[in-house]
């Protein structure tokens, strides 16, 4: 089935059509400039933009960067606060036209995973943490998405942890690999406490430099990078809207 999947982020919105029985692009992706202030009209018509780009007439799936309740934004996470309370799927279809599902963002990259990644065929509970700007999480039984899990969000010193231990955060204070995978460590540890999941994903960019950090993290739970990289995103948000189709 060929599904538009479109990736929102902080500083761009790229979308591209996605034959979801391959879990591939069959497009070129085309990217436009999340605009500023990100405000949910402003962004509703970027959307309509890429879906003129494709001239597509059928299902839409969006990963979306905040915490949503089925298709609602639950607070403006990075976008903007007027995003708050909004049923993003239903501004998008009525801007559009068209049909759309809205998973979160990092929702949408462990369903990539999951389908066609590292995490293809895995049972148990597998938790697919992307860090990144901050730290997202898709959470999965036997293969099956949990939503809205939002882990990265779990209390350190009184602050969000990914306040504490994103990507971004070794970055702003320059700390070493060896510094960020220590403060990593205590991270998983507190998710491995909570849920004691079978498997770790790791997702983001920081996907592809585990060897300089993933020993300093002692856990019990094997943890291994994801797969599918920069187009997790799109091919996961394609993937939502076939879930609920199916």
């Amino acid at each position: 089935m060929k599904i538009l999947g479109i990736d929102v982020g902080g500083s761009g919105i790229k979308g591209a059509i996605v034959d979801t029985d391959l879990g591939e692009l069959v497009t070129e992706k085309f990217r436009l400039k999340t605009p500023r202030p990100a405000k949910p009209e402003a962004v509703a018509k970027v959307v309509h933009q890429i879906v003129d780009h494709f001239n597509w007439k059928g299902k839409v799936g969006v990963g979306f960067p905040t915490p949503l309740a089925h298709g609602k934004c639950m607070s403006g996470g990075n976008l903007h606060k007027k995003w708050k309370g909004v049923q993003v799927d239903q501004l998008f279809s009525e801007t559009t036209g068209l049909e759309f599902t809205v998973i979160n963002d990092a929702d949408a990259a462990g369903e990539a995973e999951m389908h066609y990644g590292a995490g293809q065929g895995k049972m148990g509970l597998v938790a697919v943490i992307t860090l990144g700007t901050g730290i997202g999480s898709g959470l999965f039984y036997d293969g099956i998405l949990i939503p809205n899990t939002e882990l990265g969000h779990t209390v350190f010193k009184g602050e969000a942890f990914e306040k504490f231990a994103a990507d971004s955060i070794r970055k702003k204070e320059d700390l070493t690999y060896k510094q960020w995978g220590k403060r990593l460590n205590k991270y998983f540890k507190r998710i491995e406490l909570i849920l004691s999941p079978d498997l770790f994903i790791i997702g983001g960019g920081a996907s592809s430099k585990m060897d300089k950090f993933v020993d300093q993290i002692e856990i019990r739970a094997p943890i291994i990078p994801a797969e599918n990289k920069n187009e997790a995103g799109i091919i996961g948000a394609a993937v939502g809207a076939f879930d609920k189709v199916h």
